[in-house]
């Protein structure tokens, strides 16, 4: 985990000077504030002129580069913070908070995101011969020293951006490259024990998928445990070593994230977006979202707009 006491106003260092090919490409096609996605499968490119508000939402497994900038994520009751010199890989989707803390309107946020496949990190593990990870699930989310070979491999990968004729035919090549420096890295246990059919954490993740897709009934942890084919203790122990939650916050963070979401774009008033999502209780539902998004939902809501 990187500090959450990293200053925003950072030297350029080596690794600052390796990713500035990277921060103008991404000037380049991402000129405006948001998020673009690309031509090349998977990539996606942000852009921000300002340190924002904590944002909530969902983190799927990808890697994030930070080719200028700072970012600073909450997990539960950890935070990690990274930037130009880290890189950041989800392995599983994680009900996070966001906030940049390093941004411009001179010096802006830019960063590349890449979605990973778990299958294909499976067949380049197995092509690779890796011993089976340990039975211990490793935090679903980490933050590690961005090394020259995988900036290497993500600028090649932007720059595909130039020449769209040749996407199709080295995108691929490209990402399996990438994922091998991934999984040959300090990153390696973490994307490894995903991948690996039938392990402790893939076994886990099938709990958490079935969450995603079920937010809104009660939650049982008999049927969850036996979803994932663990027993209760099993699964409690190795949910909270990969999420940083018990099964029920996470449930919590993915109804509170889809009400933000429905109350956003849909006219629904609250009480029935706290049914929708599962809560028996509008009262509970708005406490809750309150201690979430620091107000209650219109006024949360209102604000966003």
């Amino acid at each position: 985990m990187y500090g959450a006491g990293l200053s925003p106003a950072l030297p350029l260092h080596a690794a600052d000077r390796r990713t500035s090919p990277l921060a103008a490409l991404i000037e380049r096609y991402c000129p405006d504030d948001g998020h673009r996605e690309t031509q090349v499968p998977g990539l996606d490119l942000f852009r921000a002129s300002d340190a924002g508000s904590p944002v909530c939402g969902v983190y799927r497994p990808v890697l994030a580069v930070i080719a200028q900038g700072c970012k600073r994520i909450g997990l539960g009751d950890e935070t990690y913070v990274y930037d130009s010199q880290h890189c950041l890989v989800s392995a599983v989707d994680l009900p996070v908070t966001a906030q940049i803390v390093g941004a411009s309107r001179e010096r802006p946020y830019l960063c590349a995101v890449i979605e990973l496949d778990p299958r294909r990190i499976a067949d380049v593990a197995l092509a690779m011969d890796l011993p089976r990870p340990a039975p211990a699930a490793p935090r679903g989310l980490g933050v590690s020293p961005l090394t020259p070979a995988v900036a290497d491999a993500v600028l090649r990968l932007v720059q595909l951006l130039e020449t769209p004729e040749d996407i199709p035919f080295l995108a691929p090549l490209i990402e399996r490259e990438l994922l091998y420096r991934l999984l040959a890295g300090e990153q390696g246990l973490r994307l490894r024990a995903l991948a690996t059919a039938d392990s402790q954490s893939q076994r886990t993740a099938r709990a958490m998928e079935w969450i995603r897709h079920h937010y809104h009934l009660p939650l049982s942890i008999d049927a969850l445990a036996e979803t994932a084919n663990m027993s209760k203790s099993s699964l409690h122990h190795h949910f909270k070593a990969l999420t940083a939650m018990s099964p029920l916050q996470y449930q919590k963070q993915i109804r509170l994230q889809e009400a933000r979401r429905i109350l956003l774009t849909e006219d629904a008033d609250a009480a029935t977006v706290a049914r929708r999502v599962g809560y028996e209780s509008p009262s509970q539902f708005s406490r809750e979202y309150r201690r979430q998004f620091g107000a209650p939902p219109l006024r949360d809501i209102a604000r966003l707009r």
